[in-house]
């Protein structure tokens, strides 16, 4: 790039960040600088090879946040995984690509936001990937794919989306085969934004390399090569810079640090951010940017008194049960507890064949599942009084969590033991137990508890403070110990019995209580974890209700500082948000460009 000012200046180089350089960069005549805090991990293998990804959580490539502690969570600090690397979270996920609902992101416009409903996103889906099936009909027909629907179905998009369930695991078959005997099986495509049920979920990996497909295989590598884009690793952003104007404040450009190193770098044109839902709340509130009261208390200058920053906090939640197999079936423990001969053989098909379990990352099989009993979810929400500025949030969620053609959990499975003991580091356990395990899990889809994220000191060095406020909504409990005592049943169905030891071990003391719904409720506080889906801390939403971005991604108060990432979701999708990250940030893409 010709050492003149570039036009934009991208703060993150993570999974949103990389999507809008590459798209603004396609114009040769557009000059953008990324600057990201982490390193570039393209080269390693805990990255791309998908079974390694638990690897990554708490390490150098995750920001290694954790949560206040949560009183509604028995007093538990949970950790806060972002990915700290080119590409972000995107770099580090367990790789799961799940669709989001209609219903939630219709949501999104009757908060306010006038383009950014259903109709006005699903183009952005399938622009963002390219879902590849498996060729053969035995795969297919193993994994129950038949809903495949090509009029929402990605086939041009740089992200490589395939399957990975295969023929040789008979779980994938099994699961299929529970939910079609319990007249559960999903109902269509999930990018339709309607279907319901369980299915063969779809994960971010290539399948003719079977290593990881994220934002730096498909948007960074392009863009790196163009002569028009720099991108800097190793650069921690401290502060946005400001000229006062007329309309509002302009962003000039940003004070970094790289490798140490204070630098000053300028923008003709826009700074936008891509940070993510901590660190961008973070580095608006370290700029003079949020709720005057939190920056005063820091001895920051208020420069927009903008009270939403670092509020609109949300999350999901999960938890699962992890029950001994029976003999002969394969799970991935004894690769998680590194014995030989089990990682001489994966590494073997690997190498050589590009098949077994190196090629398959977090979940292959999952559910959007209505809520098991309609009734006393209703009586449960309607024991909570939401606070004024919440109602409006409140009475949406409660529309659709009441809707019987809607999701309100999220099931799946997990072929191996959970990390369930505590707190834990990351899902794979660092306790492990000798037997071979089959973890069968709950998520939330649409939590009715919001939390925060603010700055706990102007040193940009100091980690955020961050309450989720988990179940301060008690509904949440409610509705997720109904999931989980679901799950407790699906274990029992016909299909799905054979595959587990009659009178097998759990992982955990309290497991054999989920049965019961004080039991499942007593074992969600000792166990729930995140799911690592934190957004909503710079939401899209008028300025009035408690919004920092307007309809053009603008930060209010500014005239040309933009986000462009999970933060200015206003209400969280119904499961992994990683496939929305993607869509919102071609559509701010298309919406920098004028188009």
């Amino acid at each position: 790039m010709p050492a003149h000012t570039p036009d934009y200046i991208i703060v993150g180089g993570g999974t949103s960040g990389l999507v809008v350089a590459n798209r603004l960069s396609e114009n040769p005549e557009v000059h953008i600088l990324v600057l990201e805090a982490g390193k570039d991990l393209s080269a390693d293998p805990r990255v791309n090879i998908p079974a390694f990804w638990t690897t990554l959580i708490d390490s150098d490539a995750d920001w290694q946040f954790r949560s206040a502690t949560q009183p509604h969570l028995n007093g538990r600090s949970i950790i806060m995984p972002q990915g700290k690397a080119l590409g972000g979270s995107s770099a580090i996920n367990g790789q799961a690509f799940v669709a989001p609902a209609q219903a939630g992101i219709d949501a999104w416009s009757k908060l306010g936001n006038p383009g950014w409903d259903w109709a006005g996103l699903v183009p952005y889906y399938k622009k963002a990937y390219t879902l590849l099936p498996p060729e053969d009909q035995a795969t297919r027909d193993h994994l129950g794919i038949d809903w495949i629907d090509e009029q929402y179905r990605g086939t041009s998009g740089p992200l490589k989306v395939s399957f990975p369930g295969v023929v040789e695991n008979p779980l994938c078959k099994a699961w299929i085969d529970a939910f079609r005997g319990m007249d559960k099986i999903t109902t269509g495509d999930p990018f339709s934004g309607t279907s319901i049920g369980g299915y063969s979920n779809a994960a971010t990996v290539d399948p003719e390399t079977k290593t990881r497909s994220y934002a730096v295989s498909a948007h960074g590598v392009p863009a790196k090569e163009r002569p028009n884009v720099r991108v800097i690793t190793g650069a921690t952003v401290a502060k946005i810079l400001f000229e006062k104007s007329a309309d509002g404040l302009t962003a000039t450009g940003v004070e970094a640090a790289v490798e140490g190193k204070a630098e000053i770098f300028k923008a003709s044109k826009e700074v936008i951010l891509a940070g993510g839902a901590l660190n961008t709340p973070k580095l608006l509130e370290l700029s003079g940017i949020g709720h005057k009261e939190v920056l005063e208390r820091h001895g920051i200058p208020s420069l927009i008194d903008l009270p939403g920053v670092g509020e609109n906090l949300q999350d999901h939640l999960m938890t699962g049960v992890s029950y001994e197999v029976a003999d002969g079936i394969m799970t991935g423990d004894p690769l998680m507890r590194q014995e030989p001969e089990a990682l001489a053989l994966a590494q073997d098909l690997y190498a050589n064949h590009r098949s077994g379990p190196f090629t398959v990352g977090g979940i292959q099989s999952h559910a959007y599942m209505s809520t098991p009993d309609p009734a006393s979810q209703a009586e449960s929400i309607a024991k909570y009084t939401p606070e004024p500025g919440d109602k409006e949030h409140h009475d949406i969620v409660r529309s659709i969590l009441e809707n019987p053609e809607e999701t309100s959990g999220a099931w799946f499975i997990f072929l191996a033991q959970a990390n369930l003991h505590g707190s834990g580091r990351s899902l794979g356990s660092a306790q492990l137990q000798p037997e071979n395990f089959a973890s069968l899990g709950c998520c939330q889809s649409y939590p009715l508890s919001r939390g925060a994220s603010h700055i706990s000191s102007a040193d940009v060095d100091a980690v955020p403070d961050i309450d989720p406020r988990y179940f301060s909504n008690t509904a949440d409990l409610d509705i997720m110990a109904q999931h989980l005592q679901a799950v407790e049943g699906l274990r029992h169905t016909k299909e799905l019995a054979p595959f587990f030891r009659a009178d097998g071990k759990r992982n955990h003391p309290d497991a054999l209580l989920v049965g019961d719904l004080e039991g499942a409720k007593k074992y969600i506080l000792d166990t729930a974890a995140t799911a690592y889906h934190l957004c909503g801390t710079a939401a899209l939403m008028p300025r009035e209700k408690g919004g920092v971005v307007d309809p053009q991604l603008i930060v209010y108060g500014t005239t040309n500082l933009r986000v462009v990432d999970a933060s200015i979701f206003p209400l969280i999708p119904r499961g992994n948000p990683v496939s929305s990250v993607y869509a919102v940030a071609e559509k701010a893409a298309d919406i920098i460009k004028g188009h």
